[in-house]
């Protein structure tokens, strides 16, 4: 457990926190369609690795107020990127789907974004690729929390 009132464990903590932000916003300019905004594309990242979900499902998993993602799922689906079907359980709700169109603008974000982080680990050393590699569950655990 880190002690953060120890100078090495807040310096790791800051370094880290500078450097998530820093490569967040370059991984950020390397977007497919400019006309989504992040939170769009990352509504769609989300049905894609969870399935199909309730807006107020993807509201909680997104971190935002229901509100504001019943606005976001109106503008995909006006892009033709999701659809709204009926729940199977509950006729109040509607359960929000990814298109086709959806899923293969996604797969040429992430081949985009991998080609981008692969040019970057280019730079690094044997012993540094693999301590990123070692790394990156801890940070997909950490994203997660």
């Amino acid at each position: 457990m880190p002690d953060l009132s120890h100078g090495d464990d807040v310096a790791a903590v800051n370094s880290l926190r500078s450097a998530v932000m820093r490569l967040s916003r370059r991984l950020k300019h390397q977007r497919v369609d400019e006309s989504l905004s992040p939170t769009e594309m990352s509504v769609l990242g989300t049905l894609s690795l969870c399935g199909s979900a309730t807006p107020g499902e993807l509201a909680r998993k997104e971190h935002v107020q229901p509100p504001s993602m019943t606005r976001i799922v109106a503008l995909l689906e006006s892009k033709g990127l999701v659809r709204l079907e009926p729940h199977p359980e509950d006729r109040r709700q509607k359960v929000v789907t990814r298109t086709e169109q959806a899923e293969a603008m996604l797969e040429e974000s992430r081949r985009k974004r991998n080609a981008f982080l692969a040019s970057l680990v280019e730079n690094l050393d044997d012993d540094e690729w693999a301590k990123l590699r070692a790394a990156a569950p801890v940070l997909e655990k950490l994203a997660h929390l």
